[in-house]
């Protein structure tokens, strides 16, 4: 695995998450020890004054350890995590197709937006910026990555492959994995409450969901959904005369209607036979 992401000894590097808890240094001390790459604040609403504290403490007593802060989805946001002594930005409040958070608390943007407005803090600093959400199609990546984002994060795109941890069912003859979002009241259970500072510890019908749980199709193994989301990035980067994603991030967006949307994916036929990289 040539491409793979590893450090200078040859290793994978790790990351790992953490919430805004009482054990959260603990927590980081024990993975500092055990020799972790980097560390997530990971929680809904990264622009809170109980993960900033946490960010800027955890920075004062690992200094050399790199943190990722987030979510946010606003240029305040991602100024406010700067300013605490992160070294990674994660931006997205809502955007995933499992969450919930946009109806169930009236609060989010639109993923580009978010990513265009993160930037503006982000780059002067030199910040990377990481989009966390919104990602179906290989060109929502290339847009992602030209809005200003220096990686993506994607979660239903790789659902359905063997490698994901979603229990395999059957349904009217095909095959499914079911894919839970971090904020459904079954990932709630198991322990992500504190994600969305939620504290219940015994009735579970006093919990507030954020997100669902879903199926999405069988797509097989991830090296093949990464090959068709690699090829889509590539034609994007060829189509603007793009040799890499910094020149990428020069070239101007256009934007469109709901027409110009429609247009854009295949109408007036019905699809006979699927795509290995689109369906609807």
């Amino acid at each position: 695995f040539p491409n793979a992401c590893k450090d200078e000894l040859g290793r994978l590097r790790v990351g790992a998450a953490v919430g805004v808890t009482a054990d959260t240094f603990d927590r980081i001390s024990a993975l500092e020890k055990a020799g972790v790459d980097v560390v997530t604040v990971d929680t809904a609403h990264g622009h809170s004054q109980g993960v900033l504290r946490v960010i800027s403490e955890v920075r004062k007593r690992f200094p050399d350890l790199q943190i990722i802060g987030g979510n946010i989805a606003t240029r305040e946001g991602a100024q406010a995590l700067i300013d605490a002594g992160v070294d990674g930005v994660k931006v997205g409040v809502g955007p995933g197709s499992i969450c919930t958070t946009r109806v169930v608390a009236g609060i989010g943007v639109p993923q580009l937006s978010a990513i265009l407005e993160a930037v503006k803090a982000a780059a002067p600093a030199g910040v990377p910026v990481i989009a966390d959400g919104g990602i179906k199609y290989s060109g929502d990546m290339v847009k992602a990555l030209a809005g200003g984002a220096s990686s993506v994060m994607m979660g239903g795109v790789l659902a359905g492959t063997d490698e994901s941890p979603g229990e395999t069912i059957l349904f009217e003859g095909r095959r499914f994995k079911t894919y839970r979002g971090m904020g459904s009241i079954e990932a709630m259970k198991e322990g992500s409450k504190d994600r969305y500072f939620q504290d219940v510890e015994d009735d579970i019908k006093k919990l507030v969901p954020e997100g669902i749980v879903g199926r999405v199709p069988y797509k097989g193994m991830v090296a093949e959904v990464i090959y068709q989301m690699e090829g889509g990035l590539r034609a994007g980067m060829g189509y603007t005369g793009s040799p890499d994603i910094p020149t990428l991030q020069t070239r101007q967006f256009t934007r469109i209607t709901n027409a110009g949307l429609r247009e854009s994916h295949p109408h007036d036929v019905q699809i006979i036979k699927e795509a290995p990289n689109y369906s609807r």
